[in-house]
């Protein structure tokens, strides 16, 4: 190879010395093409694209701020952000809660970048940013009551949409039947 590379015969070869951690952002290596950027399936359902932007402009806000909260780093949160677009490319906004999908984006991002935080505290957090944002008092969720259970569950359902879509290789684990033996 070597020797080719020295002759000139190959010089369309497109690693030389010193390139290695470059990174080469060009429009010929996108991950979606812009029909399907364009076309994804909130638009299917009715929604135009400025309030698809806009809703996922607020998306990525929540995750920001969420983000700087719970003490993430910038890695975290951007990566939050990127699960969260790419899971709305294939998803409506019409089925699918931003607010639950920016949850579980965030949560599933600690995780990824190895900063994970408790599902309890991504859902106080979230109970938080609301509570400002409406101008009330910021009182802290009942970990009891049934609307905190209601949102865990539906960040746990909204986390393993998240990773099915992601296609993320942990999600495709197939679920064995447990055996349980008792003596």
């Amino acid at each position: 190879r070597s020797s080719d590379l020295s002759s000139g015969i190959n010089a369309e070869w497109p690693l030389r010395p010193g390139d290695y951690g470059r990174i080469v952002l060009t429009t010929d290596n996108v991950l979606h093409s812009a029909e399907r950027v364009q076309n994804t399936p909130s638009r299917a359902d009715g929604i135009n694209y400025e309030d698809e932007r806009d809703i996922k402009i607020i998306g990525c806000e929540l995750i920001q701020a969420s983000g700087l909260l719970l003490q993430l780093p910038q890695v975290a949160m951007a990566t939050a952000q990127i699960l969260f677009h790419r899971f709305y490319l294939v998803k409506s906004l019409v089925i699918h809660n931003y607010e639950h999908q920016a949850m579980a984006a965030i949560f599933l991002a600690a995780k990824i970048e190895e900063h994970p935080r408790r599902i309890r505290d991504v859902i106080n957090c979230f109970h938080h940013i609301k509570q400002v944002k409406e101008k009330k008092a910021p009182s802290p969720l009942d970990f009891t009551g049934t609307l905190y259970v209601k949102q865990k569950n539906d960040v746990i359902k909204a986390e393993r949409r998240l990773l099915k879509v992601s296609c993320l290789p942990a999600f495709n684990i197939p679920k064995i039947p447990r055996l349980c033996f008792a003596k």
